[in-house]
């Protein structure tokens, strides 16, 4: 019963309507861009159909040459710069060593302690969703000055915190694009950044991702038939949007990477770059992880897939 009620829009509009506060933010973006929608209203990429989406800077401009002329670049690090330099080529950067061990222990214990005490959030039963708003040290951690200041510089706006996810084990998860499931317009107006909270093995069912893909078109509800209609969501499920996207990686011939990361690594990426976790070989081992997102300023907020506006807690 329930199954078949999540398939109308009416009920989450009726969820959204008591929760005003936490969706007063695309107000005035939908007078901006002039959509006659209530903070509780539906949205999807339909509704965009006929606004053109402005491109951010290193989307539109390429990274090598245009990084160096922004006055914020001198005061990142030789190894930052390098690191950053290719954004607009790969769609991703990799920071060596960005949490130090004493750091990553820290993070490491205020996991555990969640845990324990019962408050983590568990999802899917392998991942804590909003540890951020049970832990002042996770917390500071996603909001970290030098790591904000390099996010807010790729997206060439200012950015803020929305989510964490934290990991045990790898997720597994077949290859996506984040923007189905935190969707924005203009698209591209989201980053994410995952960290390794320890080292990764081959076998633990490490990240992996597509260089390069997030050039490629944004795979939204009408590429795969889920569009719906006024009163019912698209009936499609979510492995057949994931089967789209095995499509697309084929029809791009864009070759796999895999992210063997050291303790403290860190790896930033755009909105719309394919990845996703591969398998775990070994189950004995663990593949302690932790995700970021965070959304560009001046960006409408919502998930394509159900059609609704973003919740955003105050952090």
């Amino acid at each position: 019963m329930f199954d078949f009620i999540k398939k109308y829009k009416l009920p989450y509009m009726a969820y959204n309507f008591l929760k005003k506060e936490e969706l007063e933010h695309n107000l005035p973006l939908y007078k901006k861009y002039g959509l006659h929608k209530k903070y509780y209203s539906p949205i999807s990429s339909e509704d965009f159909k006929s606004i053109e989406s402005p491109q951010n800077l290193y989307d539109k401009l390429d990274s090598k040459t245009e990084m160096p002329k922004q006055p914020q670049f001198e005061h990142f690090d030789a190894d930052t710069q390098k690191a950053l330099l290719a954004w607009s080529d790969n769609g991703y950067a990799i920071l060596r060593s960005f949490f130090s061990g004493e750091e990553i222990d820290q993070f490491n214990a205020e996991v555990d302690k969640l845990i324990d005490s019962k408050e983590a959030n568990w999802r899917y039963q392998n991942k804590i969703m909003f540890a951020i708003h049970k832990s002042q040290v996770l917390k500071s951690a996603g909001e970290h000055e030098k790591l904000i200041d390099i996010l807010s510089f790729l997206l060439h706006k200012k950015v803020g915190l929305f989510q964490s996810i934290n990991f045990l084990t790898g997720s597994q998860q077949r290859t996506h694009s984040d923007t189905i499931h935190m969707t924005t317009f203009p698209y591209g107006n989201l980053i994410a950044v995952w960290v390794a909270l320890e080292d990764i093995s081959a076998d633990s069912g490490p990240l992996h991702y597509y260089p390069g893909t997030h050039k490629l078109p944004y795979v939204l509800n009408a590429d795969y038939g889920n569009v719906g209609n006024s009163i019912k969501l698209g009936d499609k499920l979510y492995n057949h949007y994931e089967d789209k996207i095995e499509d697309v990686v084929k029809e791009s011939g864009v070759e796999k990477q895999i992210f063997l990361a050291k303790k403290g690594d860190i790896l930033i990426w755009h909105a719309n770059l394919l990845h996703g976790g591969e398998p775990q070989t070994n189950p004995e081992i663990t593949r302690k992880s932790m995700v970021f997102h965070y959304y560009a300023e001046d960006s409408i907020c919502f998930h394509e897939i159900t059609q609704r506006p973003t919740l955003k807690k105050k952090v």
